[in-house]
């Protein structure tokens, strides 16, 4: 079986010490606002245009490195970490992956406003560390929302 990949980009918005999550109806698990990187679309405009459609918040990137430019070339916002995503497995194989592309950023407050068709505002919440550590939250999701969290303070 062929393995096919897709590029994927995730945002962890940070809002006064929490993170934004929402319950994904198809998967039944908590996930920061993301989604598929469209052709022609870097992966940093594709976790804020995901972050601006799912939240209706319009978030600022975090990033750890300096704004490197000349006349030909600039520095894009790299992600916080690179993850590979088993999506489809069967009969033991793996069939589809995600290379997902997580970045971080704050916003300026918690008020979530979907864009019509999205999950609506009653589908997320906002955790803080306390929370991240005591709720049924996927091991990989609460350790970066607790990185994204210190990074933002």
């Amino acid at each position: 079986m062929e393995t096919t990949r897709h590029f994927t980009a995730t945002i962890y918005l940070v809002a006064d010490g929490a993170i934004a999550l929402h319950d994904h109806p198809r998967l039944g698990i908590h996930l920061p606002p993301g989604g598929h990187v469209e052709r022609g679309e870097l992966p940093h405009e594709a976790a804020l245009r995901e972050a601006r459609e799912e939240t209706g918040l319009e978030p600022t990137l975090l990033t750890d490195h300096d704004d490197v430019r000349s006349e030909t070339a600039r520095a894009i916002p790299r992600p916080r970490h690179l993850m590979l995503a088993d999506v489809n497995i069967c009969n033991g194989e793996v069939g589809h992956q995600h290379v997902d592309h997580v970045f971080y950023a704050t916003v300026e407050d918690r008020a979530i406003d979907p864009e019509p068709g999205e999950a609506g505002a009653a589908a997320w919440d906002w955790y803080d560390a306390a929370a991240l550590r005591a709720e049924d939250i996927d091991p990989d999701v609460r350790e970066l929302g607790l990185e994204a969290i210190d990074v933002a303070d």
